[in-house]
């Protein structure tokens, strides 16, 4: 009897269904920073039914909060191809999310669960997956124009919550600002020349969950300090 081969594994087409890309989302297969195109490409090889892939922003086109993180994490954004699906990480900013009405459906850690944002958007500082998670500084340089051309696309942005040092460095420089004026800090809120507020938040990390450095509570001040900013005008 003849063995049939196996089907071949093929990644998904689009990061979701109904995915619309969008200026400054990066090309999927971009070229710039040759340790992460290594680093996609090994990964490709291993899961070849991963989204292995720069992973665009998640969200309303017409959002006044954009959510900056780091990058996608190997099992999470990079496998499913929406960014803080999957992992751990995801699971504290979806409920929050919900929690303050910036969500319709529900999250279930997939690309297809048919969750939608409204009023929020989620953009990474980085859009490949790094060894490690962590991005090299030129990386992080190289992909800000994406950022950049990213925020550029929202009308009616008046709010950015930046997810971690990294991501509160690189959105003060893709939005014009200059860092010493800005010192990192959880709950920390910074009015930027662009007339931006700029709210920091320790990162929602499995780490700095599992150590106490960030709790639900702490997490929810940040969103409730972003919505009183809105209310103020």
């Amino acid at each position: 009897m003849e063995i049939e081969p196996a089907p071949a594994v093929t990644p998904p087409a689009e990061p979701w269904p109904g995915h619309v890309p969008q200026p400054g989302d990066a090309p999927r297969d971009c070229p710039i920073c040759p340790r992460l195109v290594g680093f996609r490409n090994a990964n490709i090889e291993r899961h070849p039914g991963w989204w292995n892939a720069p992973v665009p922003a998640f969200g309303d086109p017409d959002a006044w909060l954009a959510i900056t993180g780091l990058a996608p994490g190997l099992q999470g954004a990079n496998r499913t191809g929406r960014p803080f699906t999957g992992d751990w990480a995801g699971l504290l900013l979806y409920a929050t999310l919900e929690k303050f009405g910036f969500t319709s459906g529900t999250y279930e850690a997939r690309s297809d669960d048919g969750l939608a944002l409204e009023g929020a958007i989620i953009v990474n500082s980085v859009r490949c997956v790094p060894p490690q998670n962590k991005p090299d500084p030129s990386e992080i340089h190289a992909c800000r124009p994406f950022l950049v051309e990213r925020l550029k696309t929202l009308p009616n942005l008046k709010v950015i919550i930046a997810l971690g040092q990294i991501a509160h460095q690189s959105t003060i420089k893709a939005i014009g600002g200059k860092l010493p004026k800005y010192p990192f800090g959880h709950n920390n809120l910074h009015r930027l020349p662009s007339g931006i507020v700029l709210i920091d938040s320790y990162h929602c990390s499995r780490y700095n969950t599992n150590t106490g450095r960030l709790t639900a509570e702490m997490f929810e001040a940040v969103f409730a300090t972003a919505l009183a900013e809105r209310e103020r005008g």
